[in-house]
């Protein structure tokens, strides 16, 4: 089968997200199977700009790709069935696996895990917000500090099978202001390694070319402007930020 043209060929809508927090569905370009959220269904925020959750979503997949992780899947706006929205191709994510989970106390795995916070259930059981200790899952960490990522829930978090970890459900980014919520704190003032650094190198070499140009189409000035002084907090730090000022570090709920 040739490979589909994403932005032209009709998106049929098959299903719903119901769950989602925007209007959210499931659809096939092509037979490729893609989640497209229209900029109508958006719901107001008042932190954020109106309409501009799915410009946020495509500034992350470029930032994602300027870091050249493959962080977030391919990601596009265009024209459907109920306007112009975000695109993003579907993944399929391994079942089994959890990058992020929710374990009794007692239970918490002695290595491979990083420990986020500790808490109680409905049964007032302790329990612990783990997260796994993998290369893959410190990047997202480390785009997440770039791009200001407000809400890094588990479940926006896809384990796929050959040991990749996709992110999904970039809205809440590039804020002007620090939101950094996340559960992927286990590696808070560990070192940024050379690769990480590479990234971030090559995010803010992007700024001052195509990178830049195609993010001032999707982002204010004043958000263009704080993500290249993010990049250059983090990389002049070279460590792993620890939380910041009086909101939650975490986002509500963690999956």
């Amino acid at each position: 089968m040739p490979a589909p043209d994403l932005a032209a060929s009709e998106l049929t809508l098959t299903g719903r997200i119901t769950t989602a927090s925007n209007a959210t569905f499931v659809g096939s370009i092509d037979g490729a199977v893609v989640v497209y959220k229209p900029i109508a269904g958006e719901n107001p925020l008042w932190d954020f700009p109106d309409g501009t959750l799915a410009h946020r979503e495509v500034a992350a997949y470029l930032v994602s790709q300027a870091l050249g992780w493959n962080v977030v899947p391919h990601t596009w706006l265009r024209d459907g069935p109920m306007g112009e929205g975000m695109v993003q191709l579907w993944q399929n994510q391994d079942p089994v696996q959890n990058a992020v989970d929710l374990v009794a106390t007692d239970q918490v795995p002695e290595t491979g895990w990083k420990h986020v916070l500790q808490g109680r259930d409905e049964n007032e059981q302790r329990v612990t917000l783990i997260h796994e200790d993998s290369p893959a899952l410190r990047r997202m960490a480390v785009f997440d500090v770039v791009v200001n990522n407000a809400d890094r829930k588990g479940d926006h978090i896809l384990a796929m099978r050959d040991g990749r970890r996709h992110g999904v459900d970039h809205g809440l980014t590039f804020h002007s202001e620090n939101k950094l919520r996340t559960v992927l704190w286990g590696w808070l003032g560990d070192a940024l390694t050379d690769d990480e650094l590479d990234g971030i190198d090559r995010v803010n070499s992007g700024l001052e070319g195509e990178l830049g140009s195609n993010l001032a189409d999707l982002l204010s000035a004043e958000e263009v402007t704080s993500l290249a002084a993010r990049c250059a907090q983090l990389r002049s730090a070279g460590r792993f930020p620890a939380p910041s000022g009086e909101m939650s570090a975490v986002p509500w709920p963690l999956f």
